[in-house]
């Protein structure tokens, strides 16, 4: 019997992943089951069950969940307090002027997730020097507890006026507060945010606090069933900048996995890139609700500090300042309904069939047209291997609910379908441009890994948009997330808001800022059970030139010691991202950041694919392509395929997760670790096909 398995488990809009790793043999394997919204460790652990592991052979266990984004998106946190500085009450409903719908006369912000009347403001001010102005008065705290309990709160947060550098004030209120409410949790902004913007940290102290119960009480749930079945108590999550923390940690900030399953699709390319040496890579995942998109350069995730949850071109959501991998999102999945707007226009998503019921061919009482459907009917899907056959999924459920589409359209059902698997493709290749193209990066030196249940299906049309030089469908891709959680190491991100001049901050002073970040970050992994000495440190810096609003990161090392050589690498990178550089202007230290890393051993691909003994016989079916029309399509199976096995398209690659489709003017190739790797046939010697051109 194993008894060292690395599990993760991860809860998506549809289905629960579970990838199961045995260090001693070396071998990966998945299990699929449905999402349960109503309780979602009952997902968990059904994922597990399928598996057929014996739970008590877990050595560790890593976990990505979307309870915290789902308490959000669904209005369904927990009632919430916030206490601030005077004057300061009214700032989380003011937000910002510079609306991104500005010429919208009828917009209206969103709601505040606390309402004015639990809006309070203390007795207290800090200066920004450190100058206590005006102590913190006991007195009116407990007014404000008072008040709390009345009403029912079940959750409060602190954000005082200074307190990113200065924040004695919201740790003694939050002392005081938790006497006298020993039942509520509270949030102090200085523990999640140590940056200035008094908006954005008050909005991220707030959203923190509405989901910590929430989290608190689905964790101990959780942990409460996995102590019955006796598994490690070595627990995991998966955080959104790509790294992983303990549960107690989650309980601590549950803000911090707002985009927990996502990062793990990330931090999997990445280990991906390693292995096949491929450093430049944009990610594609689709899955049940949504397709995401993101970009590595040089082998590190981009990370944004600055992510708005619900954020539209009409809308500017509710920011959050918190290390976030960025990731470009749009509602088109394989359960995105396919529908028509009041101008008669054609639209695909954001509103999704979900996991219940589900799009109309699962036969669970679903009856609008979905992508999946669409992928039934073109005959992409084969009705009696969708999910290796654990799930029976019917042909004519799906074409009754595209045949409104179809009549309106005055089209037949086979163009209807090339038509909406077109529009699909064109959603998603501006959201792949917008993480590339519009950020100064060419896609032609940039490989394109797919995953997700639907990300093999529609990446080769993609790559061939996009005009990315390799297409890469990586082992286990429809429970890729979850063995990209396996990757991981646990992380931490720190940060410090320190306005100076780079001539009056010489590395003397800048490394002092950074050492006390490390003493902090190092008590902060302690008290999670992490060895100070088995941790690795990464410095970077926030920039701009003196008069600017905006900021570039600059990595600090042994290279950028001296201010000349910072400064030039500060030039280089502003010119990169913004075209221009003004060398003669004085540059500005904004914002100082560590990350700190646990090294831990990487769970990697496992052991070379064997080579193909034999020559596998594909069987065919009609499948009707986005562009081309119905062609006679060889298919596949995965689990046939050795390494070295290479074959033209149209192909379709069948496996228990998800399907690869290989486009007409493609071939593909098994590598040595049983990735797909799909190139374009090149003709009449054009090497490099123009952006956004097939």
């Amino acid at each position: 019997m194993n008894s060292a398995l690395r599990v993760a488990v991860d809860i998506g809009g549809t289905f629960t992943d579970a990838v199961i790793f045995d260090p001693e043999s070396g071998t990966v394997r998945e299990a699929k089951s449905s999402t349960t919204p109503h309780e979602f460790s009952e997902g968990v652990f059904d994922a597990l069950d399928v598996s057929g592991i014996d739970l008590t052979a877990i050595e560790q266990l890593i976990h990505g969940t979307t309870v915290v984004i789902n308490a959000i998106t669904q209005r369904s946190g927990v009632k919430t307090a916030l206490i601030t500085t005077p004057g300061f009450r009214d700032a989380l409903h003011i937000g910002r002027g510079n609306r991104p719908d500005m010429y919208n006369l009828r917009f209206h912000k969103p709601e505040p997730l606390v309402p004015r009347r639990l809006r309070f403001e203390a007795s207290e001010r800090m200066l920004v020097d450190g100058t206590e102005q005006i102590p913190l008065d006991c007195d009116r705290l407990r007014e404000i507890a008072r008040l709390c309990a009345e009403d029912g709160v079940e959750a409060i947060a602190i954000c005082f006026l200074h307190a990113y550098a200065w924040p004695a004030h919201e740790r003694a209120a939050r002392a005081f507060l938790s006497e006298l409410l020993p039942e509520i949790s509270i949030t102090c902004s200085s523990d999640i945010c140590r940056e200035w913007r008094e908006y954005e940290r008050t909005s991220t102290a707030v959203l923190n606090a509405y989901v910590q119960p929430i989290l608190e009480r689905y964790l101990a749930n959780l942990d409460a069933t996995l102590d019955r079945q006796s598994v490690s108590d070595r627990r995991f999550v998966m955080l959104s900048n790509g790294g992983s923390a303990t549960f107690d940690f989650a309980r601590e900030q549950p803000i911090q996995l707002v985009e927990s399953g996502p990062a793990g699709g990330i931090a999997g390319a990445i280990a991906i890139g390693d292995e096949i040496g491929e450093t430049h890579l944009i990610t594609l995942d689709v899955g049940g609700t949504t397709a995401k998109c993101s970009v590595i350069v040089d082998g590190d995730a981009a990370i944004s500090q600055d992510y708005r949850l619900e954020w539209t071109p009409w809308s500017p959501g509710y920011p959050l300042r918190i290390p976030v991998v960025d990731i470009v999102e749009i509602g088109a999945g394989g359960g995105s309904i396919v529908w028509f707007d009041e101008g008669g226009a054609l639209r695909i998503g954001p509103k999704s069939a979900g996991a219940d019921p589900g799009p109309a061919c699962y036969g669970r009482g679903g009856a609008e047209p979905t992508i999946t459907d669409a992928m039934v009917l073109a005959g992409v899907l084969d009705p009696a291997a969708f999910l290796g056959g654990r799930l029976t999924i019917d042909p004519e459920l799906s074409a009754r609910a595209f045949q409104p589409i179809a009549d309106r359209l005055e089209l037949s059902m086979t163009e209807t379908v090339s038509g909406v698997l077109r529009l699909f493709g064109e959603l998603t290749v501006e959201a792949l441009k917008l993480v590339s193209v519009r950020r100064g990066y060419d896609p032609r030196d940039f490989t394109l890994i797919a995953y997700g249940g639907g990300g093999p299906i529609h990446a080769g049309l993609l790559a061939n948009e996009l005009g990315v030089k390799r297409l890469v469908i990586p082992c286990f891709p429809g429970s890729f997330s979850a063995w990209g959680m396996l990757t991981t190491r646990p992380r931490l991100d720190s940060s410090r808001t320190l306005v100076s001049s780079l001539a009056e901050t010489p590395h003397e002073k800048r490394d002092e800022v950074f050492t006390s970040m490390r003493q902090e970050a190092e008590s902060t992994l302690a008290s999670h059970g992490f060895q100070a000495g088995a941790i690795e440190h990464q410095c970077a810096i926030d920039c701009r030139y003196h008069g600017q609003e905006h900021t570039v990161r600059v990595p600090v090392d042994a290279e950028s010691a001296s201010e000349e050589s910072f400064a030039n690498r500060f030039h280089q990178l502003h010119a990169q991202h913004y075209t221009f550089r003004l060398d003669q202007t004085p540059i500005e230290l904004v914002n100082f950041r560590l990350t700190s890393t646990v090294p831990v051993d990487r769970v990697r691909q496992g052991t070379a694919r064997p080579p193909h003994a034999t020559e596998p016989a594909p069987s065919s079916r009609t499948v009707a392509f986005a562009h081309g029309g119905p062609q006679s399509t060889a298919i596949y199976q995965r689990t046939e395929l050795g390494a070295g096995f290479s074959a033209h398209g149209p192909a379709i690659i069948e496996e228990s997760s998800s399907t690869s489709v290989v486009q007409s003017d493609q071939h593909f190739t098994i590598d040595r670790f049983g990735n797909i790797v799909i190139d374009r046939i090149q003709s009449s010697g054009k090497e490099r096909p123009e952006i956004g051109h097939a």
